[in-house]
């Protein structure tokens, strides 16, 4: 397997990980918010709107990290990495999602664009992840005293 093949393959596998780990994060916050409120209902609505709001954009990137693995398995599917490239921008073209470029971008900047997509997904959860912690603190009527 060339250098290239084994970079994406990494790429594919740790996006799929990512993509359903949060995703599934995302989605038990969202299951086990309501119920863990408790009698007292929801304590500040704002802050139950923010975490829903966190909890959705953490799903949002991560359908868009799914997306990514698919594109990137297309572009392995090549013998060349020039050639698996350009059919990711030719998909892309034909989705109406992005104008075909002149020159493909490198494997490497994709790659980082990938990167931060999971920083954000990671970020947005550890925020909804705090909020829910504090929500819940509230929703106890501070905790015991």
């Amino acid at each position: 397997m060339s250098d290239w093949k084994a970079a994406t393959a990494k790429a594919v596998w740790r996006l799929r990980c990512n993509g359903i780990g949060g995703g599934l994060v995302a989605l038990l916050l969202l299951a086990v918010a309501p119920l863990t409120a408790g009698a007292h209902g929801f304590g500040a609505a704002l802050g139950w709107l923010l975490l829903l709001a966190f909890c959705l954009v953490a799903l949002a990137l991560s359908v868009h990290l799914l997306f990514d693995t698919a594109l990137f398995r297309i572009a392995l599917s090549h013998d060349s990495e020039e050639v698996g490239l350009a059919a990711i921008d030719d998909v892309l073209a034909r989705m109406g999602l992005r104008t075909k470029p002149a020159v493909s971008a490198p494997l490497s900047q994709r790659l980082s664009g990938c990167r931060r997509l999971i920083l954000l997904q990671w970020l947005s959860l550890a925020v909804a992840i705090v909020l829910y912690g504090i929500l819940l603190l509230d929703a106890m009527n501070g905790g015991p005293q």
